[in-house]
């Protein structure tokens, strides 16, 4: 049986971690082994972090409702169960952006859901 050289297939594993570990601080950049447990770091913070990513924006859209709802003279959670009873379906995402770049519409919505 011909004996199986992994030289090519190695090199190229290595050279794929590297280069992916490309900018990191010290021997991270360099050494195959310490590249490796920080290409493997990151990745795992990445996958968490496009997680918490839209946690983050729910969190935001929803304190700046709230803050457009007060202004109305009503709270968030007043508002979001109007909106259901009056049949009215909004995301909070485009009512964000409603209370930011719109207030006088917003106002309008928030009145129709308040009836």
């Amino acid at each position: 049986m011909a004996r199986v050289k992994t030289a090519i297939v190695t090199r190229k594993k290595h050279k794929k971690i590297l280069k992916r570990a490309k900018g990191y601080f010290g021997a991270k950049s360099i050494r195959f082994r310490m590249a490796k447990q920080a290409v493997m770091k990151s990745l795992n913070y990445a996958y968490v972090g496009r997680r918490l990513k839209k946690r983050d924006f729910r969190k935001l859209w929803i304190a700046r409702i709230n803050a457009a709802a007060r202004a109305n003279g009503v709270n968030y959670s007043t508002l979001i169960s109007g909106m259901k009873k009056a049949n009215i379906n909004v995301n909070r995402k485009m009512l964000a952006e409603m209370a930011v770049s719109d207030p006088k519409a917003f106002s309008e919505l928030v009145a129709a859901a308040t009836k």
